[in-house]
């Protein structure tokens, strides 16, 4: 991970987790493997994480949705 901590300790395995679902599904995973995350471009390390956001904004999103059935 970067020297940013996560807010939740023990959320670190899982973001590390989604963090190589999305360069797989960006197909940068192959790159990373070769180089390793501190030597990749700005660009590619920014896609990486924009795509981390997206996805747990619709996690959030998801889970707000699901929270709002429940308390009808």
């Amino acid at each position: 991970m970067s020297r940013n901590k996560p807010e939740i300790p023990e959320s670190e395995k899982q973001l590390d987790s989604l963090k190589w679902e999305v360069a797989e599904e960006l197909h940068l995973d192959d790159d990373i493997q070769e180089k390793g995350f501190g030597n990749m471009t700005t660009h590619e390390v920014g896609q990486i994480g924009g795509n981390m956001v997206k996805k747990m904004v619709k996690y959030a999103e998801e889970q707000m949705t699901h929270g709002a059935d429940l308390n009808d």
